[in-house]
């Protein structure tokens, strides 16, 4: 028997839903296979136990026989079923399908209202950008979408409109939305390196140790000069450190021990882990602190700056080369490097305006709860205090963690 041409053929869509249950797909496509139709394409979505399945076949004959067969067929399984014909499709059936979206965009919320996403969909709208699909990732500790867009002008000025137009709407609307391009190069991360103080770690392990020393007000004074860009990292922190002279060494592993981890970074370093990551941190704090966190998390490598000890007390000086702004990047690269990770493979984050290098070296940099100053330049910010946002951002949902942590015995633990 000739196949038919594709321009022989009469196009037939057909759209059934209802309670998501087993046999609803095999019974449709029975009941086309009797009828030896040509598939053309197919989708199907199951939100909360509703399932809505679409087919486009092409018909060589008797596309009305196939209207009347599918509808008897959906009804024995319970299903409401429309099917069109021809030109009641509307657009061009056989036109070539859609060849991906150009951007992918996370949208976090706490909560992520309707009137919220209302304003992403006309501002999107607005530039012409179609909406392809959208799917939850996430419904704790924050809501989470994953928007799958298409611009009609896919230019570097249309990336930068779509990426301004989203930051603005995420400022308005109290939301945070990372746009990426969509493609392999999303799905293509490996190494993910953390600042460790108010990003990995909650709060200022100087300060703690300024508290035992008895000069935290002084150092948050330096700390606060240097924010105001009247001294340099390098400057700053020698200052710092010059106030903890003669403070005993026992006084680093009583500090250590008092370290309380940011919500949700064991979780996404475990994660992390699971995919294949690298992970490590790199900061501008104190190596024989950060050594515990690394143990305790099992991290891949660390970099952090070298207090001296002699006669078991704090000298009051750094040794070795100092981490700083700068020194952020270049451990980076050595990193990737010693991985053989490309640079545009990695990822890092950070708060402080100390990590800008860094987060100007890896293929994608995201601000945590950050200064202005990092904000401004990296590719997404992220503002609520839960650190497992970030896997969000990489495309890990809620569920595939949770299914992953109870595969490996690990309780389900929400408030």
């Amino acid at each position: 028997m000739r196949k038919a041409a594709l321009s022989e053929l009469t196009p037939v869509l057909i759209t059934t839903t209802g309670p998501d249950k087993p046999g609803v797909t095999s019974v449709l496509f029975a009941a086309l296979t009797r009828h030896g139709v040509e598939m053309l394409d197919v989708e199907q979505v199951v939100i909360r136990g509703q399932l809505t399945l679409g087919v486009l076949v092409g018909v060589a004959d008797d596309p009305e026989g196939v209207q009347e067969a599918v509808e008897q067929a959906m009804a024995t399984v319970d299903m409401r079923v429309d099917v069109r014909i021809g030109d009641e499709i509307g657009e061009d059936p056989f036109a070539p399908a859609r060849q991906g979206s150009s951007h992918v965009a996370v949208i976090l919320g706490r909560p992520l209202t309707a009137r919220a996403f209302t304003d992403v969909a006309r501002r999107l709208a607005a530039l012409g950008a179609n909406i392809d699909a959208i799917r939850r990732i996430a419904d704790y500790p924050v809501t989470g979408l994953e928007v799958h867009i298409s611009v009609p002008d896919d230019t570097e000025h249309a990336d930068a409109e779509l990426r301004s137009v989203l930051a603005d709407v995420a400022s308005q609307g109290g939301l945070d939305i990372a746009i990426e391009r969509a493609g392999l190069a999303r799905r293509a991360k490996r190494l993910i390196v953390f600042d460790v103080d108010s990003t990995l770690i909650q709060g200022e392990v100087i300060e703690m140790l300024a508290a035992y020393a008895g000069v935290e007000p002084q150092v948050r004074e330096i700390t606060d000069a240097a924010m105001r860009g009247e001294l340099n990292f390098t400057e700053s922190l020698e200052r710092r450190v010059g106030l903890l002279a003669g403070l005993p060494e026992s006084v680093l592993d009583e500090v250590a021990g008092t370290i309380l981890l940011t919500p949700g970074a064991r979780t996404t370093v475990r994660t992390l882990k699971r995919l294949g990551y690298r992970c490590g941190v790199v900061s501008g704090g104190f190596r024989r602190i950060i050594d515990q966190i690394v143990d305790d998390l099992g991290l891949d490598f660390a970099a952090a700056n070298e207090l001296e000890v002699v006669d078991g007390k704090l000298t009051g000086r750094v040794v070795g080369d100092i981490i700083d702004r700068e020194g952020k990047a270049v451990a980076l690269r050595r990193f990737a490097g010693e991985y053989g990770i490309p640079l545009a493979q990695c990822v890092a984050v950070g708060d402080g305006a100390n990590d800008i290098d860094m987060l100007h070296a890896a293929g994608m940099g995201v601000a945590f709860n950050a200064k202005p100053a990092l904000r401004e330049v990296a590719d997404t910010a992220l503002s609520f205090p839960y650190l497992d946002a970030v896997l969000f951002v990489l495309g890990v949902t809620r569920a595939e963690v949770e299914a992953a942590d109870a595969a490996d015995g690990l309780e389900l633990s929400r408030p």
